[in-house]
């Protein structure tokens, strides 16, 4: 008889994250599709989320209901379940109400995989129009990569250092949420830094708009509360533990 209890969804994108992103090279097109297939499994229960019941309560910043789970259509306020991060990589949810924007931001040098596990949202995404320098930018011309409403299920979307959207935006539509998938994670410390965005769209050059990073580095409309992460637990060495 076998003993061995079944991976969560959970654990394996763990594991298949800390083996992509352990290696010295960046990742190729196969480790990727293979982050994107495991991702396109998750339901919001599989990360401790009832994307359906109504009966949470508030406390301590987070929304729980009867079934012990995080009440998606009880979220009030932007919130930001945290998963796990290393220096490697990091795994989170964004969950939004409907009808609330995360503003335009970057992600410096970073991989990005995300899922949205339930509900509507629309996005907008640019990628600089790039030169002869390829120095970091707050300030420049940008195409379009992405502009339009997503609605699950649907596939995950990747975004790179260069292309695929990097500087975007996300408006809730109907209550939502997002898991995401960051490599490497923000740091401060090392020259990632989360930058939020203007953008004016450019009425005689279609599909470009020019950016312009907000002078307060963190919009005084965006209120992000955390909750606790309520889905399986994760099995993770002790010398790597956050």
């Amino acid at each position: 008889m076998d003993c061995k209890m079944e991976k969560s969804k959970i654990q394996m994108l763990y594991d298949a994250c800390n083996y992509v992103f352990s290696q010295e090279e960046l990742p190729n097109f196969q480790q990727i599709q293979c982050l994107k297939n495991i991702l396109n499994t998750f339901e919001a229960v599989d990360v401790g989320i009832d994307e359906f019941r109504l009966d949470g309560s508030p406390g301590s910043g987070e929304v729980m209901n009867s079934n012990g789970l995080i009440s998606g259509q009880g979220v009030s306020e932007i919130t930001y379940i945290h998963i796990y991060e290393c220096d490697q990589f990091s795994m989170g949810i964004f969950c939004l109400p409907a009808r609330r924007t995360f503003p335009l931001h970057d992600h410096p040098g970073m991989t990005v995989l995300s899922k949205l596990l339930y509900g509507s949202v629309c996005i907008k995404a640019y990628d600089w129009v790039r030169g002869e320098t390829c120095s970091p930018r707050t300030n420049g011309l940008a195409g379009t990569a992405i502009d339009g409403i997503f609605n699950a299920p649907c596939e995950p979307s990747v975004l790179f250092p260069r292309s695929g959207g990097n500087i975007h935006s996300f408006t809730a539509l109907t209550p939502c949420a997002i898991l995401d998938v960051l490599s490497p994670p923000y740091s401060d410390d090392l020259g990632r830094p989360s930058t939020y965005f203007l953008d004016f769209p450019i009425p005689s050059l279609p599909g470009y708009a020019w950016l312009e990073e907000r002078e307060v580095k963190l919009p005084c409309d965006l209120v992000v509360k955390g909750a606790p992460y309520l889905g399986p637990p994760l099995d993770v060495p002790d010398d790597d533990l956050c």
